[in-house]
């Protein structure tokens, strides 16, 4: 893999400034949106009135502790715009969830929000490798999902051609980027591996594409599945995070040369980490729960967002902006098996170790009697497809998962595809268990 590492006089100036300079930013951006979100958000009036809260409070940044949560059944409760601080008219883009779990989450976006974010997803493919002429291939989804429009809009601000492809159509996506020859890739880690499957199924070796750049993001994944698609593909592979009710993707960015946790992009958006259970404001460095107040949004500014994502703040390394470690998992799809917390990202690390199995998987959560059981459904490597071969990997798996993860669980070796493809975010955990 070539040395990606941009030059840094075509860094923004904010991304290398003294953390003195960035907290004064943040300090008078955070001012002026709280008194934006107090006083034209009917929503964050009446939350601040109710916590006796002012936005002339703020006297410092740590005083933002002295503010109240906001949580996605806020925008829940406030469906469709009541949350928005702008009246609709001045809203050129809105997005949303599914709704799969109730009634969908709505986020609307200002035309200064919109440049904000193309701005920002340009500073981040800048800090993955890219560069302007460069061709991406855009394989996350498009329409109410945040994730395509907004890579798409950042791409072209910083000068590439844009390959609008969407999700799905797996063998068409292989054939495009053969034909096409795109450097850089936007996907889910997840769908990336299903089109890593397809190169093999067409007989194509995949180190011999043009791509030389992934960025990867909207679901966990590991350092464990970094290495397995840098070395299918000789490409370098970054992590990109973002949720629609802060920004969507671009919130923070992993720096190619360091590749060492992700950047906030502390400009526009500032982080804390909490005590899940507790809320308590806990120092840089330890783990919890991530919350950002956003610093610049017109449309939709969230103030102290709990995120669910668990990971903890480091200092900068390639930026001078602090960085997050890979997201672990949530503290709202956390399993709790029989005491013991486990995350999905756990079980992939374990099955990333056994040479025999495939790194598509599910975990099915049931009930036995009184005892919840968990099963982790796998997929034999092509070589391995043999029952003695089945089994050995299935007796390796479990030792490692109990090795690790701390629990015993089944373990279900299925065939070559045997485990359903996404073409998006990866559904995990299917849980069985009966509704208490």
């Amino acid at each position: 893999m070539e040395d990606l590492t941009p030059n840094p006089k075509d860094l923004d100036p904010i991304e290398t400034a003294s953390r003195d300079e960035i907290e004064a930013l943040q300090f008078h951006r955070m001012k002026r949106s709280l008194k934006h979100a107090f006083e034209n958000s009917p929503f964050y009036r009446k939350k601040f009135i109710e916590a006796d809260v002012h936005p002339e409070d703020l006297k410092t940044l740590k005083d933002i502790a002295k503010f109240p949560f906001t949580v996605k059944q806020d925008l829940r409760d406030c469906y469709p715009f009541g949350m928005f601080a702008v009246p609709q008219s001045k809203l050129v883009r809105i997005h949303g969830s599914s709704g799969t779990t109730g009634k969908p989450t709505v986020v609307g976006y200002t035309q200064a929000d919109i440049d904000h974010w193309a701005n920002l997803i340009a500073r981040s493919i800048r800090a993955a490798g890219g560069r302007p002429g460069d061709m991406l291939h855009n394989a996350y989804g498009y329409g109410l999902f945040t994730g395509g429009l907004g890579a798409h809009y950042g791409a072209e601000k910083l000068g590439c051609t844009v390959v609008p492809m969407s999700g799905g159509m797996t063998e068409r996506q292989v054939t495009l980027i053969n034909d096409f020859k795109p450097r850089i890739i936007m996907v889910t880690p997840s769908y990336m591996l299903s089109i890593l499957d397809e190169f093999r199924r067409q007989g194509l070796d995949p180190r011999e594409s043009s791509l030389q750049v992934g960025i990867f993001g909207a679901e966990p994944w590991t350092n464990a599945m970094r290495q397995e698609i840098e070395e299918a593909f000789d490409m370098h592979a970054v992590d990109i995070y973002g949720l629609s009710e802060v920004m969507g993707p671009g919130v923070a960015m992993e720096c190619v040369e360091t590749k060492d946790g992700l950047h906030v992009w502390e400009d526009h958006f500032y982080p804390e980490i909490i005590d899940p259970v507790t809320g308590e404001v806990l120092p840089d460095g330890e783990m919890g729960e991530l919350v950002f107040t956003t610093l610049t949004k017109e449309g939709l500014p969230m103030v102290r967002y709990r995120t669910r994502d668990l990971t903890r703040l480091l200092p900068g390394t390639a930026r001078s902006m602090r960085r997050i470690e890979k997201i672990t998992g949530r503290s709202d799809d956390m399993i709790i098996l029989r005491g013991v917390n486990v995350f999905p990202t756990q079980i992939e690390e374990q099955i990333l170790k056994c040479a025999g199995l495939a790194p598509h998987f599910q975990i099915e959560l049931s009930r036995s009697g009184r005892m919840d059981t968990m099963t982790v459904c796998v997929e034999c490597a092509e070589d391995h497809a043999a029952a003695d071969a089945r089994a050995l990997s299935a007796k390796e798996l479990a030792h490692h998962i109990k090795s690790v993860v701390g629990v015993s669980t089944r373990i279900e070796v299925r065939d070559p595809g045997g485990i359903a493809r996404s073409e998006g975010k990866a559904k995990r955990v299917i849980d069985n268990r009966p509704k208490e």
